[in-house]
């Protein structure tokens, strides 16, 4: 009987938690600036030789981070196919 009572509780706990949370997320396509992107911007093409910003923090500045995430990526993958019967005959 007193868990019915709570529920009201519950939720009016969790609605004012994520009004509180929707205040604080930044507005949508205006993140915070670094220093590094500014970094970025000035020595991406000359240290990396990409004309592509991304494609430059991905692979060049981040490559080994790429790597090992792709490899986990590579490894989910195969364990799913695995554990849904793949590779029978």
């Amino acid at each position: 009987m007193e868990r019915n009572k709570s529920k009201p509780i519950v939720a009016a706990i969790l609605f004012v938690f994520l009004l509180a949370m929707s205040f604080s997320i930044h507005p949508a396509g205006k993140p915070s600036e670094t220093k590094m992107d500014d970094f970025f911007i000035a020595h991406g093409q000359e240290e990396t030789g990409s004309n592509n910003i991304v494609a430059a923090i991905v692979f060049d500045y981040r490559g080994m981070d790429t790597l090992v995430e792709a490899s986990v990526l590579f490894a989910a993958a195969t364990g799913v196919f695995i554990a849904l019967g793949g590779g029978k005959k």
